[in-house]
């Protein structure tokens, strides 16, 4: 991993996730406004004009890079150290590729952006992906050729060449780069060259651009319908790490966001980091369960849960997080699992949680023999964090069920991933959801 990552962009700005500054001397443009004022960061991110030229900005819970014509606004993540560390979260949750991932010493001036990143990360797979050489599959063309190829369309012919024997219409198969995978790395590896702040990575990012613009020529079209639409094989599985970056790059930092290709992907780069903590604690469970006999299922919808008493219709859905099953202590089991990004320290959890929790654990939870049910709820924390376990009951009764908080220390999570036994980190964090079975 070569480090390219040592520019530094013209008036940056500075604020931490959930966190609210006031910046002086900065005025925003005409054009700044108009992107500000159509609401498309309404929940992503609020700046406001003051007067004296003083900027106000508040941000959520997404972190990442805005990009105006009067300043660039980095929203920096609160509880993780770096931009680095959300960068490991997002390679563990959706790529699951085990490929090298740069270090801070790879860098060789200040801290690596996370906009900068993920384009290093689209040149570095692209560059890959050349050296392999790209994939081919058989498309389906309709062509007017001067001899028959493939199928000869009649209705076609009578339609468009009425009489012409020098122009036939066919529809046949050719073996061409021109395809979905290839057109989606094509794509972000253009947008990287355009947008990159870095010399070094726009120069690469250029070069395999132009390689790429060879063998697929026509844009995607809609990143998410394309991505959506891919399926993984022995013949393109090696793509999979490279459309991760790339979707994530076409998308503006989100793969089920609201920001599209175009031109406002190249000057916003925004991660939820709500939605990424849940496919990053998600994929661990997942991993901890392996060999457990236990199965981890993501957000299911259970719509026996909620009736219409009038219709006997379903009312809505359950959705849990995660939900763990299977046979445990001889028996039936079940907990449901529920994650809150909410950096909560020493603060008692909100009631809102604990009610939604107490759902989930009441309808879906399904302890060993004589405990009452249980919902897990995790969140980031260190050691330190406090481990509340909330009984729910029932007035002059028994418990009717209960809610047990897991912190989970994400600094300690990710340096274990790349420690000498990633292995075990999935392992004893699955341990520390289930509750200890009676012996």
């Amino acid at each position: 991993m070569r480090s390219d990552l040592v520019g530094e962009p013209v008036r940056p700005i500075e604020v931490v996730e959930y966190g609210t500054a006031v910046f002086e001397g900065v005025r925003l443009t005409a054009s700044d406004r108009r992107l500000l004022d159509g609401g498309t960061f309404d929940s992503r991110l609020r700046v406001r004009q003051l007067s004296g030229d003083r900027l106000e900005v508040t941000a959520y819970q997404y972190v990442g890079t805005v990009r105006l014509e009067s300043c660039e606004i980095r929203v920096l993540p609160k509880y993780l150290g770096t931009d680095l560390d959300v960068l490991r979260m997002l390679d563990h949750a959706w790529s699951g590729a085990r490929d090298p991932l740069p270090t801070r010493q790879d860098f060789l001036a200040g801290a690596p952006k996370l906009r900068d990143l993920v384009c290093l990360m689209v040149v570095e797979h692209g560059e890959r992906l050349l050296r392999r050489g790209v994939r081919h599959d058989y498309l389906t063309v309709e062509d007017d050729l001067r001899i028959v190829r493939g199928r000869f369309l009649p209705d076609r012919q009578l339609l468009r060449h009425h009489g012409r024997l020098d122009r036939l219409a066919c529809r046949f198969e050719e073996h061409d780069a021109d395809i979905d995978d290839n057109r989606l790395c094509a794509a972000a590896l253009a947008l990287a060259a355009r947008t990159a702040r870095v010399p070094a990575v726009r120069a690469r990012a250029r070069r395999a651009a132009g390689l790429f613009a060879q063998h697929a020529p026509t844009p995607p079209g809609d990143v998410r319908a394309v991505l959506s639409g891919l399926t993984y094989h022995r013949h393109n599985e090696h793509y999979r790490p490279a459309h991760l970056w790339s979707g994530l790059l076409l998308t503006g930092g989100g793969l089920g966001g609201l920001f599209t290709s175009g031109p406002l992907a190249s000057r916003a780069f925004l991660v939820d980091m709500n939605r990424l903590f849940e496919a990053f604690v998600t994929r661990l469970l997942e991993q901890g369960a392996a060999g457990t006999g236990l199965r981890v299922d993501k957000q299911v919808d259970e719509r026996r849960v909620l009736r219409d008493e009038r219709t006997g219709r379903s009312y809505g859905a359950v959705r849990p997080d995660v939900l763990i099953s299977g046979l445990r202590a001889g028996g039936p089991y079940r907990l449901p699992v529920d994650m809150k990004y909410k950096l909560y320290g020493g603060k008692k959890l909100s009631p809102a949680d604990l009610y939604q929790a107490f759902v989930y654990a009441h309808t879906l939870g399904r302890p060993a023999e004589g405990e009452p049910p249980v919902c897990a709820l995790l969140y980031p924390g260190d050691a330190s964090t406090r481990h509340d376990r909330v009984a729910v009951r029932v007035i002059d009764g028994p418990v009717a069920a209960r809610v047990r908080s897991v912190p989970v220390d994400l600094p300690a999570v990710l340096a274990g991933l790349a420690g000498p036994d990633p292995q075990g980190v999935p392992a004893r964090l699955f341990g520390e959801v289930l509750p200890r079975a009676r012996s």
